[in-house]
């Protein structure tokens, strides 16, 4: 489909929604069971950037495309999907798959050992979203076995063989990207980059089969989406927290728990100037005071109630909901005359009574960003500056555009999602070794450096299961004496819920604990939606 008939069919439903409009009061129709759907979900599913290890789209295993090894279940467990099962060597360096034999990709071939060996090679020479410096080789022993070989223990392998889908040897090549075949349950119809993509089920798919003939992905503004929904011509839309709050007959809006959490990183060390020139840390949020008064002082309901109309929990740490998060010791927030206490103790006092305090000459004020392209994130800056100020702490919130946000993240924080079904995310977090002041990258922006915590996350990813590996995660974030569950290098608010409008009578089957993801995390399960 051209632009042009793209903008064609949104023209059309606006003129349909209009009509509805005009006709208030008009007999609202029954649920009714259709053999196809329209979904607006993110553009991020329009992108064109098929290959399972593309950032838009593969990571987190949430292909419709392609499967892998093996798979997360609704636990957030692995368990076997390609694969039938798998054996690790006892010094944790091989680990060999067994593959099922009834699978054929989406073109009518079947699925072999080299087609995953030829997957991890070249997604390992493409670089992208999977990190696969640990793999050393791969073998075939036979049409049915593959053996890694790795050039470190490295537990965290598992998940990436969870979300790594697997694709043909023979049907890779140019021009891939946009037209892929895969294993998965559906496969593509048509693609109009950035506008719409139309899928229809994988006739050689092995696991469920999807009801539905086609589905046609929109790449859509929210309040066109709400519109279109509105005229009954969508069937799934994704909103945020803002317009939660609207109504539209014939649909309910589905909340959907997430491991998706938001919050500020606050750079740990004092400010100083790195190699490029740019001023990182900060001389107010790199005393450890300041730090607790804000994780104990703010209310994050308060928060979430201002910033994303009270859709949200409050949370104070950074992996909620996941199997290897760990609560303890437990954070109380609210404490308003206990953080005004402490401050005060520190020597943090408003000389001069403007409501800001002040410690050796140094304003107790820090700006922070939210990105410019998600009215969310913008919305917690504002609403955090707003809730600290009565601690006596002036944040300044500001609007900047994503990339820059990051680059300047080591000194002024910016609001950061996370929730990734890897447990290596804890070293993403918190290692000492992402912790440079020259470093450009959200992992460990703090700069955070803690050797306890480093020496439970090096024997985190030296596990042999992952039981043990989550023991060792759980230990780094607090060990009973000391971690970043009370050093508190991060300010974290809120696990965002998902929302969506979804058509009455449509079932989108049981959803696992959502990673983050701006919304298309609820197409996992794509193929278990049905009509009841």
């Amino acid at each position: 489909m051209k632009k042009s008939t793209v903008g064609g069919l949104l023209a059309g439903l606006l003129v349909l929604v209009s009509t509805q409009q005009l006709s208030a009061g008009a007999k609202q129709e029954a649920p009714r069971a259709k053999d196809t759907l329209v979904v607006s979900v993110g553009g991020g599913i329009t992108s064109g950037d098929y290959e399972p290890w593309g950032w838009d789209y593969g990571f987190e295993g949430m292909s419709i495309f392609h499967t892998a090894l093996l798979k997360i279940n609704v636990n957030v467990e692995t368990e076997p999907d390609l694969a039938t099962g798998f054996t690790i060597s006892d010094d944790g360096l091989v680990y060999t798959y067994t593959l099922r034999r009834d699978v054929k990709f989406s073109d009518g071939t079947s699925l072999t050992a080299e087609d995953v060996a030829f997957t991890y090679e070249t997604a390992k020479n493409a670089g992208g979203s999977v990190d696969l410096t640990m793999l050393k080789s791969i073998e075939v022993l036979d049409g049915d076995t593959v053996r890694f070989t790795l050039n470190k223990v490295f537990s965290p392998f598992i998940r990436t063989t969870a979300l790594v889908g697997i694709i043909p040897k023979k049907g890779y090549g140019p021009g891939y990207s946009r037209n892929p075949v895969g294993t998965g349950p559906f496969k593509l119809k048509q693609i109009d980059v950035s506008q719409q993509l139309i899928v229809e089920p994988n006739p050689y798919y092995y696991g469920i089969k999807s009801p539905f003939k086609q589905i046609t992905f929109l790449n859509i503004d929210e309040q066109t989406a709400l519109a279109t929904a509105r005229s009954g011509q969508i069937d799934v839309v994704m909103v945020n927290p803002e317009y939660a709050r609207e109504t539209v007959r014939g649909m309910r809006l589905e909340t959907i728990k997430t491991s998706d959490n938001r919050g500020f990183n606050l750079p740990v060390i004092p400010q100083t100037t790195n190699a490029a020139g740019q001023v990182v840390g900060s001389n107010v949020t790199s005393d450890p005071i300041v730090r607790r008064a804000l994780n104990i002082g703010i209310s994050r309901q308060e928060i979430i109630n201002n910033a994303l109309n009270g859709i949200g929990t409050p949370s104070w740490i950074r992996f909620e909901g996941l199997p290897w998060a760990n609560e303890e010791p437990g954070l109380k927030d609210s404490q308003v005359d206990e953080a005004r206490r402490i401050l005060q103790q520190a020597g943090w006092v408003d000389g001069d009574g403007d409501g800001i305090r002040e410690k050796n000459g140094v304003r107790c004020e820090f700006r922070i960003t939210g990105r410019a392209d998600d009215l969310q994130r913008y919305n917690l800056a504002v609403a955090l500056s707003e809730n600290a100020r009565k601690l006596g702490i002036n944040i300044i919130a500001e609007s900047t555009d994503w990339p820059q946000a990051q680059r300047s993240a080591r000194g002024i924080p910016t609001c950061i999602g996370t929730g990734s079904y890897s447990f290596y995310d804890v070293f993403t977090a918190f290692h000492s070794s992402l912790a440079g002041i020259d470093t450009v990258s959200l992992g460990n922006s703090p700069m955070y450096t803690n050797p306890a915590v480093d020496w439970y996350i090096d024997a985190m990813l030296g596990a042999k299961t992952e039981a043990e590996a989550f023991g060792f995660a759980k230990q780094a974030q607090y060990d009973g004496k000391g971690g970043p569950n009370v050093d508190l290098p991060y300010l974290w608010l809120v696990t965002i819920d998902h929302t969506y409008f979804v058509r009455d009578g449509l079932s989108l089957g049981v959803q696992r604990i959502h990673p983050h993801g701006h919304g298309m995390p609820v197409i996992q399960n794509l193929n278990e939606w049905k009509y009841q």
